[in-house]
């Protein structure tokens, strides 16, 4: 049989994806039938722009008076201190526990062991871990300090732990064979690999913490979150103002310093 006589096959580009295609039907209707229940409706949304113009315009011109300015710098210290107290325990004990969880470099059980804990480090938002850590330990910096170490070491041991698993294995092996104990092959086959973006994850969490800090301190765990509710509840708009735009220029800084600190170690 000639090859003018075979049958042609219909080829198409793109294949439709079924599966994706209901799954985004689903997801869809899903979102609609969210809509619903929950009372959300385009004349709650309009009252609320309505609400918030006039919210907004109470809080002009910003407080910046004396003795705000002294409230402002006694929390926004606190703020800080907090901050980068937690980002160095928080990356002191990451470390540790990042290799742990580890797959690559630990015992199966040490680092399944460790994943759990991680995970369960990661389960709840720092301002519900500040909230335990104030029952516990009562108000002030200490529980803010408390509930950001636990943060940190969430996030940066995942992704130490990652980052190790992800390394070549060459140079560790390379160390090993020479009868190394297992910390020189941490210090010399794995932290060169894996150091400049640590470095990175730990300006991150100093970042992250910078803007955790107030969330903290709205539950009690100090700072100037604890200030922020104080002026909401007096009704003092203007100073909320004040503390608002302190916040965004801490934040700022600390986004200049991280990028910094990042392409020093790259």
């Amino acid at each position: 049989m000639s090859d003018a006589a075979l049958p042609a096959t219909r080829r198409v580009a793109f294949p439709p994806n079924w599966p994706a295609r209901i799954g985004w039907v689903v997801l869809i209707a899903y979102v609609f039938y969210a809509s619903t229940i929950l009372d959300i409706t385009w004349d709650r949304f309009r009252s609320g722009l309505d609400h918030g113009a006039k919210f907004i315009g109470r809080m002009f011109p910003p407080d910046f008076s004396a003795d705000k300015l002294s409230l402002l710098y006694v929390g926004m210290t606190e703020s800080l201190q907090i901050a980068i107290i937690a980002t160095v325990v928080g990356v002191l004990l990451s470390l540790p526990l990042g290799l742990a969880a580890a797959r690559n470099l630990a015992p199966r059980p040490v680092a399944w062991s460790a994943r759990a804990l991680i995970a369960l480090f990661r389960s709840l938002h720092p301002v519900i871990v500040a909230i335990l850590f104030v029952k516990s330990v009562g108000f002030g910096a200490l529980a803010g300090i408390l509930a950001l170490i636990v943060a940190s070491l969430g996030f940066l041991s995942k992704l130490v732990a990652e980052s190790v698993e992800e390394m070549s294995m060459k140079p560790v092996e390379a160390v090993r064979a020479t009868g190394s104990p297992f910390l020189s092959v941490v210090i010399m086959g794995v932290l060169p690999q894996v150091f400049a973006r640590f470095i990175g994850f730990s300006a991150y969490q100093l970042d992250s913490n910078l803007r955790n800090s107030a969330l903290v301190g709205i539950v009690g765990g100090g700072g100037i979150g604890a200030t922020l509710l104080t002026a909401f509840q007096r009704f003092d708009y203007d100073f909320v103002l004040s503390i608002v735009l302190a916040i965004i220029a801490i934040v700022m800084v600390g986004e200049v310093i991280s990028g910094w600190m990042r392409r020093m170690f790259q």
